[in-house]
């Protein structure tokens, strides 16, 4: 593991509207080579090699780093798992068609590119038409009583490439939808085979039982697991999956969801691991700096007031010197306390797994975590809602000092921790300038004499 440099910068947070809006106005063919390179030449900046993409899919990291570390995290902060759990069932299905039995698999011809660019065209040039028509509509309806059911047509197609919304969760989903539940994979992707247009496939292909979980699962609007795919996309993809069961039918999603994975969710997730405290431990630690920087300048310029000699004003270095890197580390989510143990503080969704006496190490916590969400890792599970999970009332209810000294677990990757060694360097280093700065200021003014 190399060493990192006193200019080490944490991950820029990628905020996820701008990073869509930014990976739309990308060239297709640049988005599809930067989704699908590995390795350090794609990784953001700020991530060392032992904390990539890739090493944390291979299983090569320790906490608060694994994988299942990143599942947590897009599940209760980043709120968008269903792309982690969409891309490693793609991984483990490519991996099964391959084995399968090639006389099989000779039913499930590859959708090439060209096919797909004739399908994206074709659903291009349905759109324009249907919009075309659509003043007409609204010309033969105008002063009638059905005028206003026009006009509202207009606006519900005006952007048919719009992102659709977040899926809702079960625990808010009306009463009257509870018997579309038990409609088989097979109706719902019949329904979604209709409404797209496509013709219905073979059910003799290799996995078609299982492409079409898939589709009820991640692809159809209003899925448990619902991608953020624009109604163009979730045609085109429907048409393909009609056409075969081969994984290159899923070519376009997958390196739209690896790109965000990559570029977006994981970079932000090393930002977020860097942490070691809690917020209420965070505001405590800038409150804490805040107060001794600004006891120690009162003290100093009481003492600048008064006739004692110059020399004891450079005591109050020591205040500033504390405070200023309290601050600087606070700032950056750190706390030089838990730093100087390398412990972190338990995440709220690890607190109230278990009843058993309470962890001091993560391979611990680790397993006492497997069943806080024990779905996440299913491919075809319910939705990833977690409002009504035990832990959220009663951490809500949990005080605020309890927080601020909650339970506290080593960190165990050393890249993580060899980052948070380099921000207490650098805190340290801008601490003693800044108190240097202030010494030097203090120490030569005369004094006042006052009393």
């Amino acid at each position: 593991m190399s060493l990192l440099s006193l200019k080490y910068r944490r991950p820029e947070y990628v905020d996820m509207e701008q990073f869509r809006r930014d990976n739309n106005s990308t060239p297709g063919s640049e988005k599809t080579d930067g989704s699908l390179k590995s390795g350090r030449s794609d990784t953001p900046y700020g991530i060392p090699d032992a904390l990539t993409f890739d090493r944390i899919m291979s299983g090569g990291t320790c906490p608060p780093c694994t994988i299942r570390d990143f599942m947590n995290y897009l599940i209760y902060i980043e709120h968008a798992a269903e792309n982690l759990q969409f891309f490693l069932w793609y991984r483990d299905y490519v991996k099964r068609f391959n084995e399968a039995n090639t006389s099989e698999t000779r039913l499930s011809p590859e959708w090439t590119q060209a096919m797909e660019d004739e399908a994206t065209a074709k659903i291009q040039k349905d759109v324009v038409e249907k919009m075309r028509k659509q003043p007409r509509a609204a010309a033969i309806f105008k002063g009638t009583d059905f005028e206003k059911g026009a006009a509202e047509v207009v606006v519900a197609i005006s952007d048919p490439f719009s992102t659709p919304p977040g899926t809702p969760s079960d625990k808010y989903a009306p009463s009257f939808l509870s018997g579309s539940r038990i409609t088989s994979h097979g109706e719902q992707a019949y329904d979604a085979f209709s409404a797209a247009g496509a013709t219905q496939p073979f059910t003799i292909q290799p996995f078609r039982a299982e492409i079409n979980r898939v589709i009820s699962t991640y692809i159809m609007e209003d899925s448990p697991r619902q991608l953020n795919l624009s109604d163009r996309e979730r045609k085109c993809l429907v048409q393909a999956l009609a056409y075969t069961t081969h994984p290159s039918a899923l070519r376009s999603v997958v390196r739209s969801v690896e790109n965000t994975l990559r570029r977006q969710a994981h970079p932000n997730f090393i930002r977020w691991t860097i942490c070691n405290g809690n917020p209420a431990r965070v505001l405590f630690a800038k409150g804490l700096g805040i107060g001794l920087i600004a006891c120690a300048t009162i003290g100093a310029f009481i003492l600048t007031l008064s006739s004692s000699g110059r020399g004891w004003r450079a005591l109050f270095a020591i205040g500033w010197v504390i405070g200023i890197a309290t601050l600087i580390a606070a700032y950056k989510g750190m706390c030089v306390v838990l730093h100087g143990l390398h412990h972190r503080h338990v995440r709220p969704w690890e607190l109230f797994d278990s009843p058993s006496p309470s962890p001091t190490d993560e391979s611990e916590l680790e397993e006492q975590g497997k069943g806080a969400k024990g779905n996440s890792f299913d491919s075809f599970g319910s939705s990833n809602s977690y409002e009504d999970e035990p832990w959220v009332v009663r951490y809500e209810r949990r005080g605020i000092v309890r927080k601020v000294f909650d339970r506290e677990v080593w960190i165990q990757e050393p890249a993580l921790r060899q980052i948070q060694d380099v921000i207490f360097v650098q805190s340290m280093l801008a601490a003693l300038l800044g108190a240097g700065v202030l010494t030097a200021v203090f120490v030569t003014v005369p004094a006042g004499n006052f009393f």
